[in-house]
């Protein structure tokens, strides 16, 4: 199979991230009740993975933790209200969500990311605080401020709770990554103020302006958890979605070509670029929940920024599924074509892939947005683009591709590749098929006849007899490196039996 690296500029993009935000707060997206029974969590937890895999995602985002508690049983925190209905009270019957969400995301193909809060630990609409949650073990360590309990990032104690909670997390459970949302120092509401002055006075390492000093708190942390990770494994995936502007062009010459936003630089203290710069997060995934047409703040102009400043490492936008149909002050979200448009803007600008905000807004299709992803832009399928300062060894081809006839259809099966040089095996199989004229390439993904999570085994269903088709098959590894095809096998379904050619 060819793998010239020329494509043509007008096929389906073969490799792009398509992810969707799963919240657990305040049931957002999932469990749509916290009085619903493990069985029925279980169920409802499935179908939306069925739902997102029929859009044509390749990965999703779990909030495992929402406020200082958990969707996990492994955890120093303590269960979550939005699951069980009182915070600290188990499961009943006891199971472990966090495995169930994992082993059932990867039967389908796609990644999981634990998506863990990393500032709250009483949210506004909490209804049941346990004496477990740190705010009440540890209320040295906690700032208050507009309704919310917080973690103060300015304590060292609290940088290594955050870092130990999160390698618990890697360490527990085979997920594909650790993700964190925008929620560093908050969002600033009238009137009040961050009651950080004392910590200041005790932890200022040599700060005299507080804005420096909180900004520094949340490097630090940064930081200290991409060390922990990457310490623990390497290849473990590790990102953030901060506020999609990082600075105005008009208090920085750096900035992006954005006019009196909001700014995670300044308004958040957390300076965005710099982890991406540095190299402590594998991926940046900017919340750019502004329209196109929106003049202080453009789509068009924050993906060109980012674009910019993404230094070697994934980007990946935020979209603001959200907001479109809803009554908005901005028109342009009453556009049926914005999203869709948005996607082929990013995919111009060669941006990796999108996450989008929420599962909720999906499933609602409002108006008809994600019928156009699913019959147009997401209608073939895209393996996840690689990270080649993690992992660049491809795994190696399968061996005795065969194909049998069935009632139902041709059925392909191979062996195992062996071990390739770092060790990895498969992860998962693609298999191609191509008409017999046409010569094969690994560049098209309209060529992509499906792709096999468990086994060595796949059922062409659409095989045709009197045809002839042309199979290949490839293996990838757990970081979506590709290996050498196994093929060409050149069958014809012939007088109700398999012929080779």
């Amino acid at each position: 199979m060819a793998q010239s690296a020329e494509t043509e500029s007008n096929l389906p993009p073969k490799r792009e991230f398509r992810a969707v935000w799963i919240a657990t707060v305040d049931n957002i997206d999932w469990p749509s009740s916290k009085t619903l029974l493990p069985e029925e969590q279980q169920e409802e937890f499935s179908e939306l993975l069925d739902f997102h895999k029929r859009v044509g995602m390749n990965a999703v985002f779990v909030q495992v933790r929402a406020a200082g508690d958990a969707f996990y049983a492994k955890s120093p925190e303590p269960w979550s209200e939005w699951l069980t209905g009182v915070q600290g009270r188990k499961p009943e019957p006891m199971w472990d969500p966090l495995d169930f969400m994992i082993t059932e995301a990867h039967k389908r193909g796609l990644e999981f990311h634990a998506w863990l809060n990393l500032n709250r630990l009483v949210h506004k609409s909490s209804k049941s605080v346990s004496a477990e949650n740190i705010s009440r073990l540890h209320p040295e360590w906690i700032l208050t401020y507009d309704g919310y309990k917080l973690f103060d990032f300015g304590i060292p104690e609290v940088r290594k709770f955050i870092t130990d909670m999160t390698v618990n997390v890697a360490k527990n459970y085979d997920v594909d990554g650790i993700h964190f949302d925008d929620y560093f120092y908050p969002y600033a509401a009238p009137g009040q103020v961050i009651q950080d002055d004392a910590t200041f006075r005790k932890y200022s390492d040599g700060y005299t302006n507080k804005a420096d000093w909180r900004r520094h708190n949340v490097d630090l942390l940064v930081k200290q958890i991409h060390e922990a990770l990457e310490a623990l494994n390497p290849r473990l995936k590790f990102g953030i979605s901060p506020f999609g502007v990082w600075r105005n062009k008009d208090r920085d010459a750096e900035g992006s070509k954005t006019f009196g936003a909001l700014a995670s630089y300044d308004d958040l203290f957390a300076d965005s670029r710099r982890w991406v710069k540095e190299g402590w997060i594998d991926y940046i995934a900017p919340q750019v929940y502004f329209s196109s047409g929106f003049n202080r703040v453009p789509y068009k102009n924050l993906v060109d920024w980012w674009t910019e400043n993404r230094f070697d490492r994934h980007l990946y936008i935020g979209m603001g599924a959200y907001r479109v149909g809803n009554k908005d002050k901005d028109s342009h979200w009453s556009n049926p074509a914005e999203i869709p448009n948005q996607v082929r803007y990013f995919r111009d600008s060669e941006a990796d892939g999108s996450i989008f905000f929420s599962s909720r807004s999906l499933r609602a299709n409002s108006l008809g947005f994600v019928d156009s992803l699913r019959r147009d832009l997401f209608k073939y399928p895209a393996l996840i683009p690689t990270m080649p300062w993690k992992d660049k060894v491809p795994p190696l081809s399968p061996k005795s591709l065969k194909a049998t006839l069935l009632s139902r259809g041709i059925e392909l099966t191979w062996e195992q590749p062996d071990e390739a040089s770092d060790g990895d095996k498969a992860w998962y199989y693609v298999i191609y098929r191509f008409p017999p004229d046409e010569k094969a390439t690994a560049h098209d993904p309209r060529r992509i006849l499906g792709m096999c999570y468990e086994g060595e085994k796949f059922v062409d269903m659409t095989a045709e007899a009197g045809k002839r088709y042309v199979y290949y098959v490839t293996a990838v590894d757990r970081l979506h490196n590709e290996g050498r095809p196994i093929g060409p096998l050149r069958v014809e379904v012939h007088d109700q039996k398999l012929v080779r050619f």
